[in-house]
């Protein structure tokens, strides 16, 4: 397989296999360990020859070597390995007892060590300050117990690869359904966690008609009291248009596709949402590579529809395979999984394919395309399985199943085939876009080492670029300082609708893809509806109700910028901020010793940040604003510890001081530039001395242009696509009018960079693949 050194750099992080620290397994090995163990079981559950075995070995192994399909991870990650668990998702019951709760507390320790992540609904447990009966005492309610959980959730590892991921549903009928909804507003209080409100059809009957709906003790199932539909979905919207959380799920729609609802119903899914299961029920997962299967006709390329169909019959077999290698944490996960054998086929490179086929991933055409490839994705996938239940048998709860009711129907090995997930580090292993997100980023920079800089480029819209014509190393800086193609006029308007990304597109266009892929899908759909951050709560509650609408079984918006730790943030905050210390409060006097005062740090400030090169190595700055005012400086270069990384937080340090009591940011930067070292990086004005005069020359060069646009007293460009609104729907043709802004990047946990952003449902990492899901 060939490897960038992204990829590469993912899968010795994560998946190779280590003794005493060192690398003992190349990516072929790793492929080659997995496809042998999946590919076992065709002799050993299955009856086949050692010789057959090993030709689906081979089978299995090209598909994966030529990055046309991969399983989840835990399956890289475990398969052929003495753990040997190899599901990624789990939903563990949590009944209202004691015995229960800390039971499945227990079992989820034992899944998040092996890779898994857990969902759980809390909706059985009895509301706060309910009646305890073997006590005499009062309930304590499940958000308590949601702590709990959350705490042990990151005393646990997995495996030295990753923290566990949750999902916390709670029914919108639950009395402490407002407590639940404002959780994660405390900061960091419950960080393991994804939240999502599970609303019922009667609540969005009363949320149209503007009625109130009754809340249920869940331990008496009586109506305990009312709420205003309205007032509870407002606070829903306005709680995930602050923070991202909660989600939403429609847990009846989910439960009108359960295919097995004879045996239970849903109550909760997998972390990201998109796999709803019974309780102790898992699910393994992979993803077919769309990026790949495209062939070239008389120089135009389109969909290798018979390359899609062999590699789809290949990967169920592949999927089905994985549920008899699996070593399940406990016996009734073994049990409810291998009675329904569930398996959840999804894509990757959906954004590259359409790059490929110089389709905008905001058009008509893009919907279109999305319903036409997932339908048949989904009718293969279910030929596949059928093929398998004639010489494996049906899944042992086909009797009474929606299939077997179902007039005419095939019988099937599997209970449900398709499932749009999150592909995190698959996709980057693969090197394409994730899921079925358009891209988060045409082109970014990643530090390799402490000092070497690298920039990421798509390599789709590299080669594309290179065809074109309009390829070059300042058009690729260009877009990796800014993430966005909308802006380069050197690009031609018709090529800037199609290489879109995920910040250019209105979220309209985003919970339509989501839809189209819904309809032919039997789960659900891990997609992130991205907002700008000048977005309004009226604009999330109108993607709520559309997400409705058209059929989806859950949503999950981000407006850009509102995570505490996304430090690259521009224009007004919409937040509510504490008002700042007024300026008389620094008691500002020339000369006279002890009197000058640092104004106090407001809760929350919006800023800037850039990188620069210097002599030591790249200087990562970022200048937080009070009132359109250099406030407080943050500087970071080389490893943590270091000499010249203190040296540097000392300079930023006591430039915040500097600002925060007054002096003027243009006399810091005075003093700063021209300061000299043995050595200097760049020529002419741009040369750069030292870590000082490259501090000095990025405050000089942001207050001019500071006082420049106040000079001009005008909003910022704008880049007309020449599109048009549809009179009936308001949704653009292709892209909408896009306002000049950089794409705003976290900086990541793990590899310390900025290129950690929000997509596919779930926080991660662009440059090392670290992910909070």
């Amino acid at each position: 397989m060939e490897c960038s050194p992204n990829a590469r750099a993912v899968l010795e992080r994560r998946y190779l296999r280590k003794e005493n620290g060192q690398l003992v397994e190349t990516p072929e090995d790793m492929l080659r360990r997995v496809a042998n163990s999946i590919a076992a079981v065709e002799e050993s559950a299955f009856g086949a020859t050692k010789a057959e075995a090993m030709e689906w070995a081979e089978k299995f192994f090209r598909m994966m070597d030529e990055k046309k399909f991969m399983p989840n991870s835990p399956t890289l990650m475990n398969a052929g390995r003495e753990l040997g668990q190899l599901s990624a998702c789990f939903v563990l019951p949590i009944d209202d007892s004691m015995e229960s709760i800390f039971e499945s507390l227990k079992i989820a320790a034992l899944i998040h060590k092996s890779g898994g992540g857990t969902g759980f609904s809390f909706s059985r447990l009895r509301p706060k300050n309910d009646q305890v009966g073997s006590t005499g005492g009062v309930a304590s309610g499940p958000i308590s117990f949601l702590k709990v959980y959350n705490a042990s959730t990151e005393a646990v590892k997995q495996g030295g690869t990753r923290r566990g991921a949750n999902m916390g549903i709670l029914r919108v009928d639950h009395p402490d359904i407002l407590e639940f909804i404002d959780a994660k507003r405390v900061k960091g209080e419950i960080t393991n966690f994804n939240l999502s409100v599970a609303l019922t059809d009667a609540f969005m009957e009363a949320l149209e008609k503007g009625e109130d709906y009754f809340l249920i003790n869940p331990r008496t199932k009586q109506p305990v009291g009312k709420l205003s539909a309205r007032e509870v979905f407002e606070k829903i919207v306005f709680s995930a248009w602050e923070t991202g959380d909660p989600g939403i799920v429609f847990i009846d729609r989910m439960n009108e596709a359960n295919p097995t609802p004879h045996i239970g119903e849903f109550e909760s899914t997998n972390p990201c949402g998109e796999q709803p299961l019974l309780p102790y029920e898992s699910c393994n997962l992979g993803s077919l590579n769309l990026s790949l299967m495209v062939k070239s006709t008389d120089g135009k390329v389109e969909i290798d529809w018979n390359e899609l169909k062999r590699v789809t019959y290949l990967a169920v077999r592949f999927l089905d395979n994985v549920i008899e290698a699996n070593r399940f944490p406990i016996p009734e996960i073994e049990k409810n999984t291998k009675a329904n054998r569930k398996i959840g086929l999804g894509v990757m490179g959906w954004a590259d394919l359409l790059l490929k086929l110089k389709i905008s991933y905001a058009s008509e055409e893009a919907i279109q395309l999305a319903e036409t490839v997932m339908k048949f994705i989904d009718e293969q996938s279910k030929a596949a399985s059928a093929e398998l239940a004639e010489t494996r048998g049906t899944f042992p709860n086909f009797k009474g199943s929606i299939y077997d009711r179902k007039k005419g129907g095939i019988k099937l090995r599997n209970a449900t085939t398709t499932t749009i997930a999150p592909t995190g580090t698959i996709s980057i292993i693969c090197d394409t876009s994730g899921g079925i997100e358009p891209l988060f980023s045409l082109a970014f920079t990643r530090q390799i080492m402490d000092n070497d800089r690298l920039i990421e480029v798509n390599p789709v819209f590299e080669s594309i670029a290179k065809e074109v014509g309009f390829y070059s190393k300042e058009l690729i800086e260009k877009i990796a300082m800014e993430g966005t193609a909308a802006h380069c006029e050197e690009i031609p308007v018709e090529w800037r609708s199609i290489f879109v990304t995920a910040h250019d597109i209105a979220p309209e266009w985003h919970i339509r893809m989501q839809a189209a892929f819904q309809k032919y899908t039997d789960n659900a759909v891990s997609k992130t509806i991205n907002f700008p951050h000048n977005a309004t709560p009226d604009q999330v509650a109108e993607a709520y109700r559309t997400a409705y609408r058209l059929g989806c079984k859950g949503i999950t918006v981000y407006r850009d910028g509102s995570l505490d730790n996304q430090p690259m943030q521009r224009g007004l905050d919409n937040k509510k901020e504490e008002p700042a210390a007024p300026q008389a409060h620094a008691h500002i006097s020339c000369g006279e010793w002890g009197k000058i005062l640092p104004i106090k740090r407001p809760k929350r400030l919006t800023g800037i940040t850039d990188a620069r090169q210097t002599p030591e190595g790249n200087l990562y700055l970022t200048l937080n604003l009070n009132e359109g005012h250099p406030f407080e400086l943050f500087a970071q270069i080389g490893k943590a510890g270091s000499d010249i990384s203190a040296f540097t937080e000392a300079i930023a340090r006591l430039i915040s001081l500097a600002f925060r009591c007054g002096v003027q940011p243009d006399a810091v930067a005075e003093e700063l530039i021209g300061i000299g070292g043995s050595r200097f990086v760049g020529f002419g004005p741009n040369r750069v001395r030292s870590v000082p005069d490259a501090i000095g020359q990025f405050l000089n060069e942001y207050l001019q242009k500071m006082n420049e646009e106040a000079t001009a007293n005008e909003v910022p460009p704008q880049l007309e696509l020449g599109l048009t609104e549809t009179a009936t729907s308001g949704l653009y043709e292709t892209a909408p009018s896009i306002k000049k802004e950089k794409i705003r990047f976290n900086l990541c946990p793990s590899c310390g960079m900025y290129t950690f952003g929000y997509v596919e449902g779930c926080a991660k990492c662009l440059s090392c693949g670290h992910s909070e899901c």
